[in-house]
């Protein structure tokens, strides 16, 4: 009985701080990502109040909060918007990874931490945060925005290529060999093609058997199947993250909308206690000393996001002030940079990743917000400076910078730029 009223306390508690830390978030207009990692760096290993009764419950919260992450992502895309994506985005996707993964990579070996960290580190600078940026672009009146497609397409690929690189670093985390690792990528590989072709084929199908006009019944089949899906596939050695991913791109149209407004208050909350559980399991006394490299990667990989938002806008068409906010707008890192750093820590990779990438993630998901809004008007100004401005794009797209200049009449003025942040 005492022990469940602790229990009760502590988590009733960590809930009740978390919706506070959420306000407050709000009240100061960036995520409240950061403070969630404080308060869990608060109440962990060396905090000022150790969390006991609660603690496995909390690890248990963190994993449903991947799942339903992933899931809830899942759920914004269509398996034909995938393929397509796939098919007109891949160069962007390469340029993305060869130049996010690779000061990773290389920040790891400089360390001395060997080449397994390397892959982890690399993957943890490589992706971008798909929630912080969802929330910055509505809160920016972007969703519309010429640019925000690209933006899209980088992120669907970033997340899709979770699917090779997960079971890639689980293999590498858990030691096997090179051909227990193959046949591990195999299944990651088979499975998540056997889902995206049942849901190209057959996604109408699954949508009418999982839906209900009762919002009760469609939460919990919902729910309970991407829970069984997550759940085998992390048993198949594929992430569970992946697999949920997979379920919410199964899922179309009504389905997807009425699952989306009936699971987002669910994932809000396991969401927050992923990111308080991950806090939990790193020492404030072990960030100082990472402090500097991870200024300094936060630094190099912000530059490398921008020039990927940069030329993949440019590939597109989209005029230059397009390509500086589509830049500035993928410089957040969060929910799989700190999946991937968890996987490292819960396999005894070196001491100072979990800390390096928790102090990476603070920095990134602060400055990430200031990029979107600042990136575009700072490199408008330096251009100006410069005694030059910035070259219009080619085609439609470039008159939102020749209309600023008086060079194209008012009425192909961009809406997607005229009173927009």
């Amino acid at each position: 009985m005492h022990s469940s009223a602790v229990f009760l306390i502590e988590f009733g508690a960590i809930i009740l701080g978390l919706g506070l830390l959420g306000r407050l978030a709000a009240r100061l207009s960036f995520s409240p990502i950061p403070l969630y990692l404080l308060a869990g760096l608060a109440f962990g290993e060396g905090g000022l109040l150790p969390l006991g009764a609660s603690e496995e419950f909390v690890a248990i919260g963190a994993e449903i909060g991947v799942v339903l992450l992933l899931l809830m992502l899942g759920l914004e895309y269509t398996a034909s918007d995938l393929v397509s994506n796939l098919r007109t985005q891949y160069p962007a996707g390469i340029v993305d990874a060869t130049l996010n993964a690779l000061p990773g990579a290389v920040m790891a070996l400089l360390l001395g931490w060997g080449p397994i960290a390397a892959v982890v580190l690399a993957g943890i600078t490589w992706i971008s945060s798909s929630g912080v940026i969802a929330k910055v672009l509505g809160d920016l009146g972007r969703i519309g925005n010429r640019e925000t497609p690209v933006i899209l397409s980088i992120l669907v690929l970033e997340d899709l290529s979770m699917a090779v690189y997960l079971p890639v670093v689980t293999a590498l985390l858990a030691g096997t060999g090179l051909a227990a690792g193959s046949v591990t990528l195999a299944v990651a590989l088979g499975v998540a093609g056997l889902v995206l072709l049942l849901a190209v084929r057959f996604g109408r199908h699954i949508s009418r058997f999982v839906s209900s006009d009762d919002p009760e019944k469609l939460l919990l089949v919902v729910l309970g199947l991407t829970l069984l899906v997550a759940g085998v596939a992390q048993q198949l050695q594929v992430s569970a993250a992946v697999g949920a991913f997979l379920v919410g791109i199964a899922l179309s149209g009504e389905v997807a909308e009425g699952a989306h407004n009936l699971l987002a208050p669910l994932r809000d909350l396991f969401a927050a206690v992923f990111f308080v559980f991950f806090g939990l399991h790193t020492d404030p006394a072990s960030i100082p000393p990472v402090l500097l490299p991870a200024l300094a990667l936060a630094v190099v990989t912000t530059l490398t996001k921008i020039a990927t938002g940069y030329w993949a806008a440019r590939r597109a068409g989209v005029s230059t002030k397009g390509r500086w906010r589509a830049g500035g707008t993928l410089v957040a890192r969060g929910e799989f940079s700190i999946v991937i750093a968890g996987l490292a820590v819960t396999a005894g990779i070196d001491s100072d990743l979990g800390p390096l990438a928790t102090a990476y993630v603070l920095i990134l998901v602060v400055l990430g917000p200031l990029t979107a809004r600042y990136t575009e008007p700072v490199a408008r100004r330096l251009a100006g400076l410069g005694g030059r401005r910035p070259e219009p794009a080619a085609g439609p797209a470039a008159d939102d910078d020749a209309s600023l200049a008086g060079e194209a009449e008012p009425a192909l003025r961009d809406p997607d730029t005229v009173g927009r942040s």
